[in-house]
């Protein structure tokens, strides 16, 4: 999964979306965002709290229907129920 991130991050061969540029989880870790089933999810919800782009982030993984890790800020569980309410 973190491999996988990382070349979404990777602006070389991916297609371009400027927020990523500026996402703070493109500095840290990538692990942290991804953790094993019942692990903590605290480190990354942490750095997505500080970065500008979270909003940005989240409507991505929304819009391409994320199921794994921690985008904008929430966990595949809360994106879940995000969506749900808004149906």
């Amino acid at each position: 999964m973190a491999e996988m991130f990382h070349q979404l991050l990777d602006l070389d061969g991916a297609e371009e979306l400027g927020w990523q540029e500026r996402a703070l989880c493109a500095q840290t870790d990538p692990e942290s965002f991804f953790p094993e089933k019942g692990g903590s999810t605290r480190e990354a919800k942490k750095v997505c709290l500080a970065c500008e782009v979270r909003s940005e982030c989240l409507e991505y993984a929304l819009a391409n229907d994320e199921r794994f890790g921690i985008w904008g800020g929430l966990s595949e569980r809360e994106r879940r129920r995000l969506k749900k309410a808004a149906v």
